[in-house]
């Protein structure tokens, strides 16, 4: 049974399926004009559930109609849902869409000042308060799974500076289990200046580095306010964010000294969740 708003579509030219042609090539050069995709009935549904950002309009293969039956209740009454055959829908997306589920969110004024981000946590949130911190991120699978681990272990806020992708990228989206699209967040500016905003907001930053001078995890007591900077895969951090921080190190087996950016975040996140349960 098709939902009261649903618009059958028969044709991949159909212009009101505008901000679904080509995702990929959109993804690569933010051609989405102001608003996001996103991808899978998890993800989906987080956006209609619990998300912040206005839903401009879903677009669904027809075969996926009866299992979301669901979450279309979801549906505010103004926002189509555009329903399609299979071979039509592929055929818009520009590749194979084995998920039949997408939704056209709408960006807005997404904060890009951390300043602005912290003063809203401030009021909302209770102590003791984490933030996951990002410097450099540009690989979407990684800021997706920082926001998933982030979310997983009640950080308030992810601030990230201006060289990190798009946390609203599809595919960011997809990896953060739709953590993104409800976890506050900042994107903007330079990561010396997210540092200062944290510290002016009265956090303590621990810098994650494989540095041997660094603290070991376990060896520091968790502040009430603290932020944790994760660098980028490879270089990692700078030298100068790490000296204006608290350089911490996870331990690990000689002759290793790294791990995936955001297995470190997880790590570190689930250490300060556990000693504040």
């Amino acid at each position: 049974m098709l939902p009261d708003q649903a618009i059958r579509i028969l044709v991949a030219n159909d212009p009101r399926l505008a901000p679904y042609t080509s995702i990929r090539e959109k993804d690569l050069t933010s051609g989405h004009g102001g608003r996001f995709i996103v991808e899978g009935k998890v993800t989906v549904e987080t956006l209609l559930r619990r998300g912040r950002f206005a839903v401009e309009s879903l677009f669904l293969c027809e075969t996926r109609l009866e299992p979301l039956a669901d979450i279309l209740t979801r549906v505010p009454s103004d926002v189509p849902v555009y329903v399609a055959p299979q071979d039509v829908m592929d055929a818009v997306a520009g590749f194979p869409m084995h998920r039949g589920v997408l939704a056209c969110g709408v960006k807005g004024k997404t904060a890009t000042d951390a300043a602005l981000v912290l003063s809203q946590i401030a009021r909302q949130s209770p102590l003791p308060s984490t933030l996951l911190m990002l410097s450099d991120l540009s690989n979407h699978d990684n800021v997706g799974a920082c926001f998933r681990n982030a979310a997983a272990f009640g950080a308030d806020a992810v601030l990230l500076d201006g060289q990190c992708c798009d946390p609203l990228y599809r595919k960011a989206i997809r990896v953060s289990s739709g953590s993104t699209l409800w976890l506050p967040f900042a994107h903007g500016g330079s990561g010396a200046e997210m540092m200062q905003a944290a510290r002016d907001a009265g956090y303590t930053v621990w810098a994650m580095t494989p540095r041997a001078d660094g603290a070991p995890l376990a060896s520091l007591p968790v502040p009430d306010k603290l932020a944790i900077l994760l660098g980028a895969e490879g270089p990692g951090l700078p030298d100068d964010l790490i000296a204006s921080a608290v350089p911490v190190r996870i331990p690990m087996s000689a002759g290793f000294d790294s791990i995936n950016v955001a297995t470190a975040g997880a790590v570190a996140l689930a250490h300060v969740f556990a000693s504040r349960a």
